[in-house]
């Protein structure tokens, strides 16, 4: 499908055609007089933009709030817009959706899904459940509304090891979905009675322990980012701990922590694991520190689907609106508002 306007376009009269393409809308570049144009749309809209950190540059910058999926919700709650344009893929949608009931959520392309939020469904935990009826159910805010509905408490990366630690210890807990981030919480915490769900997000799982040795090897003044989504997590303690990698240089860290640690640190070069995405963010923070991806392959295709023409078709025509029942909303929104009373949310995943 194409379709072609002669809305007037920043600078100049010009006709706009994009293309519904396997991977996204295309047919739009990201040049001064799309970003003027988005901007002019946004506030003809009276709509708020929101992009995550792992989001085209392009994105990023057009942009009114850059941040990770909680922190943005919770912008989207306290807005004072009619609408929120959320550039990030579909659970994080849903979550400002559940955060602000009142306003209307657009997401640019519906079709941005995410491979850790689909590694569990509303009946395989319910089915979970089950197994262990008088379990304390974690979920990582990385999952669907009909998820965070059947949630006791919801976590943030940066959280996660916080809240398990505000529960009975002799309490079972199922942690899910991320069975990384849930191997942290278990050592960090020390729970014997966490029970982890096998789920992962495909991009940081990819990002393995040999990538990281080698890397660190090669760089051995380097300090080391690392999200603990990520496969190489596990690897990352093995070096320090061994003592081929100094202890101080090695930081598990949320996004959000990623860029507080970057404005504070003293090294030259950082090597970063997570989506490459977030090395747009790191740079801006700290333009005199080089970062490197671990893996510069490390990109989330659902992230990418948020193109210049899918943002621009979104404002053209009001498209792809979220929706979330509001029996469901009303139970996610407990679990969110749980994570909360427990102290410090962080800034996101």
């Amino acid at each position: 499908m194409s379709i072609t306007s002669d809305r007037p376009v920043g600078l100049g009269q010009v006709d706009v055609e994009w293309y519904d393409a396997p991977g996204g809308y295309t047919g739009v570049e990201p040049t001064e007089e799309w970003a003027a144009e988005v901007r002019r749309l946004a506030r003809a809209r009276n709509a708020t933009l929101l992009a995550h950190n792992y989001q085209l540059p392009a994105i990023q910058d057009v942009a009114d709030h850059v941040g990770d999926s909680l922190a943005l919700s919770r912008i989207a709650a306290e807005a004072e817009t009619d609408e929120i344009i959320f550039c990030g893929v579909h659970f994080m949608a849903e979550t400002a959706k559940i955060l602000s009931p009142d306003k209307t959520v657009l997401i640019p392309d519906e079709r941005a899904g995410c491979s850790l939020a689909d590694s569990i469904t509303a009946d395989e935990l319910r089915a979970w459940k089950a197994e262990f009826p008088d379990a304390v159910v974690v979920s990582y805010v990385n999952t669907t509304a009909e998820v965070k509905g059947l949630t006791d408490i919801c976590c943030t990366s940066s959280n996660a090891v916080d809240v398990v630690a505000s529960i009975d210890p002799d309490k079972d807990v199922l942690f899910l979905p991320d069975q990384f981030l849930g191997a942290h919480v278990k050592r960090e915490t020390g729970r014997d009675n966490i029970h982890i769900w096998a789920g992962e997000c495909h991009v940081h799982a990819g990002i393995n322990g040999d990538e990281l040795t080698a890397q660190a090897n090669s760089h051995p003044d380097a300090d080391l980012f690392i999200h603990p989504e990520c496969g190489c997590a596990t690897s990352a303690l093995y070096l320090a701990g061994e003592g081929f990698v100094p202890e101080e240089k090695v930081k598990i860290l949320s996004t959000g922590g990623m860029l507080d640690a970057a404005r504070e640190t003293g090294a030259k070069q950082v090597l970063v694991a997570t989506e490459v995405g977030m090395l747009h963010q790191l740079r801006k923070a700290a333009p005199g520190v080089d970062f490197q991806a671990v893996n510069d392959r490390a990109s989330c295709p659902y992230m990418k689907m948020i193109t210049p023409a899918a943002l621009l078709r979104c404002l053209r025509e009001g498209r792809d609106e979220v929706h979330v029942a509001p029996d469901v909303a009303e139970r996610a929104r407990l679990s969110v508002q749980r994570m909360i009373a427990i102290g410090n949310p962080g800034s996101g995943e």
